[in-house]
């Protein structure tokens, strides 16, 4: 029967992509999740004017609705579309993913049985020809292998693939809506999550696909982004610990940088290697550019009554 399912939320942040969110809508409305059980609410970032038609596409297929803002950000739009949420769970991705047919189900399945925990995914690079989403996708990898190694005591997730008790998520607090960027505001809910002695489950089963097409210089600001973003990060708990802002050991630097020699030593593994470097170059010049001037999160957002719903 439908109703031994738990209802979800899905939510999706978006700005200016039409094309990959047409992508993602289609993707959902083929879950094998029972229909009347899952929403999707999608907050358009900006309220683009070609977003509303986008969704009146879906809308026979789908139970989606749409809500619109100003530009401010992931963090805030996420936490928006969580606050006008209908479903038990909260299951969070992007505009630019397409989840499998069977995602929402192994989701659900986890949380059946452990309510109280983030449960969060796997993603795969769409785009293998692209060499900066093929590194950026590794590096993602990497981090995953390092901190969720153990999957029943995981301690990162992405903001693109997981889900999480709806009344859970407002204990911890959302996301952080001082962080603008889309840099480092998972990293901050999900140390924020086990600081409230709550556990996080990888579950490799729910598979996502991230289309998210790079240049050299996208590629380079991202990176730089992820820079700032690891600053406020980790000034956000320095504040909230109250110590000095902590960094990772050289080791685990030397761990990145080699990582795909792990899985092979041959021309793609060295080429893979240089690539990661420049991700480190990129993300350091990031976070002493934050550091050096100064960068604080930014002043409180605006409460979601003075957002407009489309």
């Amino acid at each position: 029967m439908n109703d031994a399912w738990p209802t979800f939320s899905v939510v999706v942040p978006t700005y200016k992509r039409p094309r990959q969110l047409v992508r993602c809508l289609h993707a959902l409305a083929q879950l094998d999740y029972p229909h009347d059980r899952f929403e999707v609410v999608v907050v358009d970032d900006g309220n683009s004017p070609i977003t509303p038609s986008i969704i009146a596409m879906f809308e026979a297929h789908l139970c989606v609705r749409l809500i619109g803002q100003p530009n401010l950000g992931p963090a805030v739009a996420r936490n928006h579309g969580a606050k006008v949420a209908n479903g038990r769970f909260l299951a969070f991705t992007d505009d630019d993913c397409a989840p499998t047919a069977g995602w929402l189900r192994q989701l659900a399945t986890q949380l059946l049985a452990e309510p109280h925990k983030i449960v969060g995914g796997y993603t795969i690079n769409a785009l293998h020809r692209n060499a900066f989403s093929i590194t950026s996708q590794l590096l993602i990898d990497f981090l995953y292998h390092h901190y969720n190694r153990t999957e029943s005591r995981a301690r990162f997730f992405t903001s693109n693939n997981f889900a999480v008790a709806a009344d859970l998520f407002w204990q911890v607090g959302g996301f952080d809506e001082t962080m603008p960027l889309a840099a480092g505001e998972d990293r901050e809910f999900c140390d924020r999550w086990l600081d409230h002695r709550l556990g996080m489950i990888y579950l490799p089963r729910a598979v996502i696909y991230h289309e998210h097409d790079l240049s050299l210089g996208s590629f380079w600001r991202q990176h730089f982004n992820y820079g700032r973003g690891a600053w406020l990060y980790r000034w956000l708990r320095s504040q909230r610990k109250d110590e000095a802002v902590q960094l990772e050991s050289p080791r685990f630097y030397l761990d990145l940088i080699s990582f795909p020699l792990t899985m092979a030593r041959d021309i793609r593994g060295y080429l893979l290697t240089g690539m990661l470097i420049l991700t480190q170059l990129a993300n350091a010049s990031g976070f002493l550019y934050a550091r050096l001037t100064g960068l604080r999160p930014a002043k409180k957002k605006l409460p979601v009554r003075e957002l407009n719903k489309v």
